[in-house]
């Protein structure tokens, strides 16, 4: 009798164990640790500016006094660096890019910028203002890059970043991390380029995703992070709220009955 109680107490627990799902947890899984990863990087877009962008636009020059024809009236020294200059909220309004790609700057009047990316669009500019004043250095920024995470994270928002250079792994940090709920093979980007919306997903138990094309997002990106179902079905069912304490009762009891019939 007293084997009969033990061998059924330890085919209880085995198949407490055996139900519960199994899930990896690690980053780049199959990443090895015997040597160093290194390849070359090769999956940085070219961010273009597309229509409905917001830009921050400033030009200096050595003449402070000309600046104020292309800054909305307000002086930038020469030299200035574009993230920390201490002007009004007029300028931090910024330029929005219309439907047809058009901005509209000040002497200059419409110039278009979609498809341009930031390093074409400063060139572009600096070419045209260069006919106004001399040596005019113009610096160019995004204000409204921002991606949207959402699904199994600590901290689900849209997010505005000042770099248009954001990978997948920041925005999940930005959100505070993936929570033990989170399927972490299975993370899905939607983007819209060029009138379509694309859709794909990411392994992050894979080093491949290091080398995928959307391991860097672009602006409006949404990150959707999909919770593993099993288990969030299982938390939702109000009666599955007692199975812990019913778990304990039951252990308890069989843990009794081992005592007892040990005696």
């Amino acid at each position: 009798m007293k084997k009969l109680c033990t061998s059924s107490f330890l085919i209880f627990l085995l198949l407490l164990v055996a139900c519960r799902p199994t899930r990896n947890l690690v980053y780049f899984d199959n990443l090895a640790t015997q040597y160093d990863y290194k390849v070359p990087i090769q999956n940085v877009p070219d961010i273009q500016i597309k229509p409905g962008d917001l830009l921050n636009i400033t030009v200096s020059s050595v003449n402070p006094e000309s600046n104020v024809l292309f800054n909305n009236g307000i002086i930038v020294p020469p030299g200035t660096p574009y993230n920390t200059t201490t002007a009004t909220p007029r300028l931090n309004e910024g330029y929005l890019v219309d439907r047809e790609g058009f901005i509209n700057f000040p002497v200059l009047g419409k110039v278009e910028l979609a498809g341009l990316t930031r390093e074409q669009a400063i060139d572009k500019l600096t070419e045209q203002i260069r006919l106004v004043i001399k040596s005019p250095i113009v610096n160019l920024r995004y204000l409204n890059f921002r991606v949207t995470v959402i699904g199994e994270v600590k901290n689900p928002s849209t997010f505005t970043v000042e770099s248009e250079k954001l990978n997948v792994l920041e925005a999940l940090g930005l959100a505070g991390d993936l929570t033990e709920y989170a399927r972490r093979d299975n993370i899905l980007i939607i983007r819209e380029n060029h009138g379509e919306r694309l859709a794909t997903r990411l392994d992050l138990n894979s080093k491949d995703i290091l080398e995928s094309p959307f391991f860097y997002l672009q602006q409006n990106d949404v990150v959707y992070v999909e919770p593993y179902s099993r288990i969030k079905i299982a938390q939702s069912e109000p009666a599955n709220r007692y199975i812990p304490i019913w778990a304990a009762a039951i252990s308890a009891f069989a843990f009794s009955l081992i005592t007892f019939f040990n005696k």
